[in-house]
């Protein structure tokens, strides 16, 4: 594989499953949790008409997650979310009653005791489950995988969890807080599967949906034609695909995951498309380290390959020129501040409709709605203002 190119594998989409836990109804009872908070508030959804012209589209849509609560990133949704589901079962109470102020309380806490709450993370969930222990007045351990950027462990350390940066990758410490959590009666939090544990990685994903009725609403009903959607381990892009597919029912969007090179576990799974899901093992070294993760979650791949019939492989200059083009848009267009991460899918879709190959493989046109979510802000500093002022990771 030419480190430097972009790759595209199609693949014919399997039946959809019987039962869709993601969609509308779902959405509605999560974000009605979320909105408890005093925090919440949705996120823009910012329209760039200039560049939808430039480039010969009716319109492109871009969800600026770096708003969502304070904390630059939306994966705070995910880890309150599954945080809450747990509570309300402990505390015997329906989750639809479940509330900030009834989790805040005195009287809740008295109940609960001590708890602790234990993830992997590549920065952005992290700093969402220790945010919400934090408010809950409980314990957060979080521990990341080694080449995680200081300020990211510093961001997550600053909302009182013991964190810390390990030698091992991603899917390795991911076991590794698994073990802890065995070990010393924890509650992992975790936004990947495995046989056996599941239901928190549902509500995790599940919590990702009030995205989804945010964008529905926000769109006013001009549905999105194309959704381009990044994975790490695939929990966001599940969870979007199983919401759009179960909102737009019989006109379903084209919908495209994206990957860096270097963890391209949903590429490699629909090319072999062999019924088995394909890992990537080693460093996973890419500047889009929210992405760096080797094995594809099986809760994701369960609606992806019924809503997703596109993976694209991309270098790290793609992510880079996306973050260029959301912070420096074209005149009239609103900047968004997007991080690696948050910029990948958006950057290959811009390349997808400068190539005529990828356009026509994708069927964009003159027609196209596409929609991206930048999931995250500016959450390594250091290395956004090296992309944005110094042209780092330049298009070769």
């Amino acid at each position: 594989m030419n480190e430097n190119e972009l790759f595209l594998v199609q693949r014919p989409l399997d039946p959809m499953p019987q039962s869709n836990p993601f969609g509308v109804e779902t959405a509605r009872t999560v974000q009605a949790f979320h909105e408890s908070f005093p925090e919440y508030s949705p996120t823009p959804l910012v329209r760039l008409n200039a560049l939808a012209k430039d480039l010969g589209i009716k319109g492109i849509f871009v969800k600026d997650e770096s708003k969502r609560f304070g904390l630059n990133a939306f994966k705070v949704l995910g880890g309150s979310h599954a945080i809450g589901r747990r509570i309300a079962r402990m505390l015997g109470v329906e989750f639809s009653v479940l509330s900030c102020a009834l989790l805040t309380s005195a009287e809740t806490r008295a109940k609960l005791g001590g708890l602790t709450f234990i993830t992997a993370t590549d920065g952005n969930h992290g700093r969402g489950v220790a945010w919400t222990a934090q408010r809950l007045g409980q314990k957060s351990v979080v521990y990341m995988p080694r080449g995680t950027a200081r300020e990211r462990l510093e961001n997550i350390r600053r909302l009182g969890a013991t964190a810390d940066i390990t030698d091992m990758n991603y899917d390795d410490t991911v076991r590794y807080c698994s073990r802890l959590a065995d070990e010393n009666g924890w509650i992992l939090v975790q936004d990947t599967s495995w046989p056996g544990y599941e239901e928190i990685p549902r509500w995790i994903m599940q919590g990702y949906t009030t995205m989804g009725l945010e964008i529905a609403r926000q769109m006013d009903g001009e549905m999105p034609t194309h959704i381009f959607l990044q994975a790490g381990v695939g929990a966001m892009a599940g969870a979007m695909a199983g919401f759009f597919a179960d909102l737009c029912g019989n006109a379903p969007p084209m919908i495209t995951v994206v990957e860096p090179h270097r963890a391209n576990c949903f590429y490699r799974t629909a090319a072999a498309n062999d019924g088995k899901l394909h890992a990537v093992g080693g460093d996973l070294n890419t500047i889009m380290a929210g992405l760096a993760c080797g094995e594809p979650c099986p809760l994701a791949w369960e609606l992806l390959r019924s809503t997703a019939a596109n993976y694209a492989s991309i270098p790290d200059w793609v992510a880079a020129e996306g973050m260029r083009l959301l912070g420096r848009p074209l005149p009239g267009d609103t900047a968004v501040c997007s991080g690696e991460s948050g910029a990948s899918a958006f950057g290959f879709a811009v390349e997808a409709l400068r190539r005529r190959d990828l356009r026509e493989s994708l069927r964009l046109d003159e027609h196209s709605r596409i929609l991206c979510i930048s999931t995250e802000g500016d959450t390594d500093r250091e290395n956004y203002r090296r992309i944005l002022r110094d042209n780092a990771w330049p298009r070769p």
